[in-house]
């Protein structure tokens, strides 16, 4: 999956085991799990990221998916938004460590508070895609796409809140499930893509 990256993908996870659970942004319980649960399910988002494509991760956490991201497509341009400071820190030293700021950038802000917009916007587990669409839909440039990491209530999610994606200029989201060859069960992830 991470090819010739993954000596940066297992300093990744040596992080996150480490640095990560001490600074509580990681659950110790999580640790066993690093590489299924959290490195190979969002690896696998970059099925659907265009090469060369300018990623915005919105409420980036411990880097996940965004420094995923980074690890696996070295042609990705990555900027991670979080707006607390104890995981923006801990942020910039896996940036540092790995060797990525040429790559990644760190931003300390709310999506609000982001005033530019990119190819691609993802989240993982922010909150509910209403929600989620107000803060992360300002993102995305024209011919864009929003790709939000859920959970199986997905398909509900999208049905409820069907009839305000056009009037916003973006199509009906799709929901893909992607990875199913690398993790189970396969990533549930709402794409929406604003019109160009």
């Amino acid at each position: 999956m991470f090819a010739d990256r993954l000596p940066l993908a297992t300093a990744y996870a040596e992080l996150l085991a480490v640095e990560a659970t001490v600074r509580g942004l990681i659950g110790p319980r999580e640790v066993p799990r690093l590489w299924e649960r959290h490195l190979l399910n969002c690896a696998v988002v970059t099925e659907l990221v265009p090469d060369g494509a300018r990623v915005v991760d919105v409420g980036s956490g411990a880097g996940l998916p965004g420094l995923v991201l980074a690890i696996r497509r070295p042609d990705l341009e990555v900027t991670l938004v979080e707006p607390l400071l104890r995981r923006t820190t801990f942020l910039e030293l896996a940036v540092e460590q790995l060797g990525l700021a040429g790559q990644v950038t760190v931003q300390r802000a709310r999506a609000e508070q982001v005033e530019a917009t990119y190819d691609v916007v993802t989240s993982r587990a922010v909150a509910p895609l209403d929600r989620l669409a107000r803060w992360c839909l300002p993102l995305v440039g024209p011919g864009g796409t929003m790709l939000a990491m859920k959970g199986s209530s997905a398909p509900d999610e999208v049905a409820e809140s069907a009839t305000r994606w056009g009037r916003l200029g973006f199509d009906q989201p799709v929901v893909h499930r992607v990875g199913g060859h690398l993790v189970d069960p396969p990533v549930t992830l709402v794409e929406v893509r604003r019109a160009r």
